[in-house]
């Protein structure tokens, strides 16, 4: 349960500090480190707005999806503190849990009947068909080289102790910051700013959402940040004693915060026809690892 208290509390900060990151580097005073909870906090003292179009799919679909990103963060230890449900092949269920929040997304867009909606819908599924195969390989890299097939035990055994291991350990850390991007629907894959019509991704899958809705998803949106960084730490940290894990693992959420931000700040949104390109890029440096796993444990011919 520690581990998702620490989530809980990562998640607050994180949002907040890409936003003053991104103000600092463009010379702007910006919103505060804690706007984006405000945002949340009067959207959730707003009733929702349902069209007479949509279904009753359309009104459950933000607490589905909300509800499957809680369960995922329930998997994610946090050093020597397991998540809350941790068993063989955890990290099958926390990549499919995601997934369904994912679907039931697409399909309430689809549930409006825009076509436009459609557009934003179709490509997300799309970039997140492409994404997935990434986290797979890497996972499935790391219970390789443990012999362990869960989140808890393959970070208990990763153990850093040669050049070979580190570059995993980085490779992984770039995969996994790369596939948060994605998911969150972040620059260079996704502008969350932009409002123009032929580029919306993310944002144009939830423009008929309102109120309560809207801040259901928004929410989820800040704990999917911190559910990455989390896995992210576990890479480099493994189990270690709570004085120092903790303090470690607020470091590390800030390190890839302020990381996303400099992002967003320098680079320019990738032209459309490039995001498959570079997502599925991500599955060549995830392969880069199942190799480097092979040479550790001497299965490579």
């Amino acid at each position: 349960m520690l581990s998702a208290i620490l989530i809980i509390l990562a998640a607050i900060f994180y949002t907040g500090i890409i936003n003053r990151t991104k103000s600092i580097a463009s010379g702007r005073k910006g919103p505060g480190l804690f706007q984006h909870l405000s945002d949340v906090i009067r959207l959730f003292k707003k009733g929702a707005v349902y069209s007479k179009t949509t279904s009753f799919i359309f009104q459950i679909a933000p607490t589905i999806y909300f509800s499957t990103v809680v369960i995922a963060m329930l998997l994610v230890p946090i050093g020597n503190s397991k998540g809350l449900f941790s068993f063989q092949g955890d990290f099958i269920l926390f990549a499919y849990i995601l997934a369904l929040g994912k679907f039931f997304s697409i399909i309430a867009a689809l549930d409006t009947g825009s076509s436009f909606e459609g557009m934003g819908a179709s490509r997300e599924a799309l970039f997140s068909l492409f994404a997935e195969p990434a986290f797979f390989i890497l996972m499935g890299s790391l219970a390789l080289l443990t012999g362990h097939t869960s989140f808890h035990e393959i970070f208990s055994a990763l153990h850093l102790g040669s050049y070979t291991t580190y570059a995993i350990a980085a490779l992984g850390s770039f995969v996994l910051v790369m596939i948060s991007m994605v998911e969150n629907s972040r620059m260079p894959i996704d502008d969350p700013k932009t409002h123009l019509e032929l580029t919306m991704i993310h944002e144009v899958m939830i423009l008929d959402n309102s109120g309560f809705d809207l801040g259901l998803i928004l929410i989820a949106g800040y704990l999917k940040f911190a559910i990455y960084a989390a896995i992210v730490f576990n890479l480099f940290v493994g189990t270690i004693h709570y004085e120092y894990s903790i303090p470690l693992f607020f470091f590390t959420q800030f390190i890839l915060a302020v990381f996303m931000g400099l992002v967003e700040s320098f680079m320019a949104r990738f032209r459309m026809s490039h995001n498959p390109q570079f997502i599925m890029a991500l599955s060549s440096v995830a392969l880069l690892i199942f190799f480097g796993v092979l040479l550790i444990i001497g299965k490579f011919i």
